[in-house]
């Protein structure tokens, strides 16, 4: 190198330049927006985690017995490499802990959903947030809300129902929670039949279903088929303030079975109760789904005032910009802190959970330059970040953008699918996650779903059934469903 200037200098990404063209964020600081406060009478945060460790606590103890009992050198966790407990670790683990066999599994299968425990081929290990769950509530919160958006794992669907009308009441829960969340009380299930029963009808409509009776004339059907569909969150109102027209018989009939099973799945996880011809959120699930909402509606914070904030809330705050305005935000948060300790700092984000944050913080180092390369060598043993640190080691020694990605390998290249649909679930819209599918390397959907389901990301079921809820063809989304369930139970 024949540049004279430090390598830890704070100016070396930022031009001189006239104070005046400095940016208004850094100029001049703009009010924040306040952060959006939860419903009057949710609990604190501490309350909700504690209420979710209790929830969780038979599953923490079968995750925390599985890392004491099954660790290296021990017998094989699963079996023959499934997710499915084997009979003979089943049966041992009901003995130190004084439970039955099937009660076992039931806690393995929720520690795997809440991320407690995760399974590589016949080998298990605890997840991260066993290791914080005495000590982070946010690890708690996260891990509760892993399964809550699992629920349709949680209880095996009726047998005797057609698949893709299982995924139209999937599909369609969403609104019905936010019902509930809304009512802020007991519902009567009539309603949320009626509620479901509308919602799978715009679902329907939207395909261009259109059901013909003996009383709807070509005329009428075609009209309807062309009608816009209301928002999803529209009929959240009450069923009583929609247009929608009147129940059908055979409808509610055909969707209270599934309605039954989706309240008896969400109140296994402990968003709800379900009880006396009535369900009523609980304040884990209330808060939940109103977290959901509040990332659906609020718009993106302002990027002013981030070159203030650590790493991982810069991140988020530049989530919604645009790639200019993003790489504007990095150099600016880049200078205000020695290059060693800001690359340190997005390593440290990139390793959390959000797939998002990850992809992020890679695009900062991208910014960064030179003097990141040490520190990205040194990651690309880690399996979270290894296809990361690849590529950016490439686009580093000169590699076009464009074709970096071949210094994947196969498992590598879907490994990363896989985690950027995860940022894509957790962060976009469901046409978002759709687009992805479209780029994927493998030339199919079924040899994706083989390799997705090979590949072991822990994200694999939570993406899968994000997927499924997201896509219009109700044939692929079968598939996909079938693909998650496989991968939480193991099966082939």
């Amino acid at each position: 190198m024949t540049s004279r200037i430090p390598r830890d200098s704070r100016l070396r990404l930022v031009r001189p330049r006239p104070l005046a063209a400095a940016p208004s964020a850094v100029n001049q600081r703009r009010p924040r927006r306040p952060a959006p406060r939860p419903p009057e009478g949710t609990p604190a945060p501490a309350e909700l985690a504690r209420m979710a460790r209790s929830g969780l606590a038979p599953a923490a103890r079968v995750a925390r017995w599985a890392d004491a009992a099954l660790g290296p050198g021990s017998d094989a966790a699963t079996a023959d490499g499934k997710a499915t407990l084997a009979d003979a670790t089943a049966e041992r683990a009901a003995r130190d802990l004084g439970l039955t066999p099937d009660r076992v599994r039931a806690d393995w299968d929720t520690a795997r959903l809440a991320g407690l425990i995760e399974v590589h081929g016949a080998s298990a290990r605890p997840g991260w947030r066993l290791r914080a769950w005495d000590r982070d509530d946010s690890a708690v919160l996260r891990g509760w809300v892993a399964l809550f958006d699992a629920w349709s794992l949680a209880t095996p669907e009726p047998g005797d129902q057609e698949p893709a009308t299982v995924a139209e009441v999937v599909s369609a829960m969403p609104q019905v929670l936010s019902f509930l969340q809304l009512s802020a009380g007991p519902v009567p299930v009539d309603q949320l039949l009626d509620l479901l029963r509308q919602r799978v009808t715009e679902l329907r409509t939207e395909r261009c279903e259109v059901v013909y009776d003996a009383d709807t004339t070509p005329d009428a059907a075609s009209a309807a088929g062309n009608a816009p569909a209301r928002p999803a969150l529209a009929a959240a109102a009450g069923p009583a303030e929609s247009e929608a027209e009147p129940a059908d018989p055979a409808q509610a009939a055909e969707l209270a079975p599934l309605l039954d099973w989706a309240l008896h799945a969400l109140a296994s996880v402990g968003a709800l109760t379900y009880g006396d011809g009535q369900a009523t959120l609980t304040p884990l699930g209330s808060w939940a789904v109103w977290v959901k909402l509040e990332q659906i509606c609020v718009a993106a914070q302002s990027p002013a005032g981030n070159i203030e904030q650590s790493a991982e809330d810069m991140l988020r705050g530049c989530a919604q910009l645009r790639p200019n305005a993003a790489r504007a935000e990095y150099r600016a948060w880049l200078a205000a802190r020695p290059v060693g300790s800001a690359v340190t700092e997005l390593l440290a984000a990139a390793r959390g959970e959000d797939a998002l944050l990850r992809g992020l913080a890679f695009e900062a180092l991208r910014v960064v330059g030179a003097p990141a390369e040490p520190d990205v060598r040194a990651v690309v043993d880690e399996p979270a970040l290894r296809p990361y640190a690849l590529l950016w080691l490439a686009e580093h020694d000169g590699v076009d953008p464009e074709d970096a990605h071949e210094v994947l390998t196969r498992e590598e290249a879907t490994w990363l699918w896989v985690d950027t649909a995860a940022a894509v679930a957790d962060h976009g819209e469901a046409p978002m996650l759709v687009r992805h599918l479209e780029s994927a390397l493998q030339p199919t959907v079924p040899a994706l779903l083989k390799e997705v389901r090979a590949v072991g990301h822990p994200r694999t079921v939570q993406v899968l059934v994000a997927l499924a809820a997201a896509h219009p063809d109700p044939a692929l989304a079968k598939a996909v469903r079938r693909a998650a369930f496989q991968v939480h139970t193991g099966g082939h």
